[in-house]
């Protein structure tokens, strides 16, 4: 397979920002977060804050490169934003991978362009829509109908909101894991109780589920033999019962898929 680039992220509140865009003054962090979500929800109704309020906490990766496959956050659990995002638009310099996403299209990608732009990151390879690669000005990251990145929950639905699903509920109905315990909803408390460990290891098992779906997806369009799809689920089996990791160790446990 070519270079595959799965990828998942998982945000809280961009505090720091919020402080100065609603001059909350000296409120801590943790109060700074209530209030921005008490605005938010007397605004629209929901919690969900803008996609420019979004700090990333955690990147989970898939990669998918000649004949080796890994599965990693990138950075270490206290490595700054700014190393994160840096790290991710890095292997797309140094890959020109295939992106994969669900509704990275619709948050994932967005929320990475404000955060780059708040952090000065330079990123040409994947802001090239043909100035400096010919081939880039058909076939590029940003041009939505384009084939550098997948998100197959827009796929899937044909481009239609009203037919958009969950990936936990594709996931499941395929057989794979699906959600196994957390969900995006939760992030935030884990993150202010420390736990940036489980955070990672539930975005690495979504971004797993992301792949699943990825090549199933693959197959069905004929871009994979039945032959060779088992065999890419043979390498991830393969790959992820020597991973060793107790929060993978439990997805091998919940994919009944054969």
């Amino acid at each position: 397979m070519q270079n595959i680039f799965v990828f998942d992220i998982e945000t809280i509140p961009d505090v720091d920002s919020g402080r100065r865009l609603y001059q909350l003054g000296e409120l801590d962090d943790a109060d700074t977060g209530k209030a921005m979500l008490h605005l938010r929800q007397q605004q629209t109704g929901s919690e969900f804050q803008p996609l420019h309020l979004q700090r990333i906490c955690a990147i989970s990766v898939v990669l998918r490169h000649a004949d080796k496959l890994r599965v990693w956050s990138l950075g270490e659990a206290d490595a700054p934003e700014a190393e994160l995002v840096q790290r991710f638009f890095d292997g797309i310099d140094k890959f020109t991978p295939t992106l994969v996403s669900w509704n990275g299209g619709g948050f994932d990608l967005p929320v990475l362009h404000y955060r780059a732009l708040l952090h000065g990151i330079q990123a040409p390879r994947y802001w090239d829509t043909g100035e400096d690669d010919r081939d880039f000005k058909w076939n590029n990251y940003l041009s939505r109908y384009h084939q550098r990145h997948t998100d197959l929950m827009d796929v899937l639905a044909n481009y239609q909101p009203r037919a958009n699903a969950k990936l936990d509920e594709i996931a499941s109905m395929l057989g794979f894991p699906g959600k196994m315990g957390m969900s995006g909803a939760h992030v935030w408390d884990a993150y202010q109780a420390g736990e940036i460990a489980a955070i990672r290891d539930y975005c690495e098992t979504d971004v797993l589920n992301t792949y699943l779906v990825y090549l199933r997806f693959e197959l069905i369009r004929g871009h994979l033999t039945p032959a060779a799809y088992r065999q890419e689920l043979d390498l991830l089996r393969a790959t992820l019962q020597e991973d060793g990791r107790a929060h993978i160790e439990q997805f091998l446990s919940y994919w009944t898929d054969t």
